[in-house]
């Protein structure tokens, strides 16, 4: 681990000003982009899981789809048990009105009514998606920024390195080369270290994202099907 370290530590106090900018911006960007990989693929692992316990749970109580309760901590991303309190939010309120306007003993759920209930529940399936995909564009633009930067610091070095052989003599001009030779090859090491990795977590959890999308999407559908069953009026054939 130290010899892998080394070199850019030690290019790092070679470099000039100019230089020692650069390296702190791809540490920056390092930093930066893993703390958010760390923290969307726990936040997504931690959300599928929970949906899936929920649709679980769900399967159980089907019989009773509007009386499921289900406790949470405030604080949790919970997309299916989020598109459920939609759903029941919308369709309580919706019997209710039902209900008032009704002479019938036997409350049901009109066509329009399923309707808004699902615009609704598509509402909800686009507010989560966006919340798994918040700060995504962070690991888009390091996977992007951080090759142009080393690319930055391999440029700079090879200059640094042609005026130090410009302006010194051939007997100080060796320090000069090798600081810039460090840099150039230090920075452009870097910032593909930097770049992989981000490259690769932002198509992974792209994907994944996707794929929960399309689970949400599912999932209401299972939703909607269950409380047409229960509370819809069955259309009735005149002979």
């Amino acid at each position: 681990m130290l010899g892998f370290i080394n070199p850019f530590a030690s290019a790092y106090v070679q470099s000039d000003f100019f230089g020692r900018c650069i390296f702190l911006s791809l540490f920056a960007l390092s930093a930066i982009s893993w703390a958010v990989l760390i923290h969307k693929i726990w936040l997504l692992t931690k959300a599928r899981k929970l949906s899936y316990q929920f649709e679980q749970f769900f399967s159980q109580h089907q019989k009773t789809p509007l009386e499921i309760t289900f406790d949470i901590p405030k604080t949790t991303l919970h997309p299916f048990f989020t598109i459920y309190q939609i759903l029941k939010k919308y369709t309580v309120e919706i019997l209710n009105k039902n209900r008032f306007f009704s002479k019938e003993e036997q409350i049901y759920l009109s066509k329009a009514d399923l309707g808004m209930i699902e615009s609704h529940i598509i509402s909800t399936i686009s507010q989560q998606s966006k919340e798994l995909g918040k700060n995504l564009f962070i690991l888009s633009t390091v996977k992007t920024l951080a090759p142009f930067l080393g690319l930055l610091g391999t440029v700079w070095g090879i200059l640094v390195t042609f005026s130090g052989l410009q302006t010194h003599a051939i007997s100080s001009a060796n320090a000069t080369v090798l600081s810039g030779l460090s840099t150039a090859l230090a920075t452009t090491v870097l910032g593909l270290v930097i770049a992989i990795p981000a490259l690769v977590a932002h198509n992974y959890l792209k994907n994944a994202i996707y794929e929960l999308n399309k689970d949400m999407e599912n999932f209401s559908q299972l939703l909607l099907t269950t409380v047409e069953l229960q509370y819809r009026k069955a259309d009735v054939l005149s002979p």
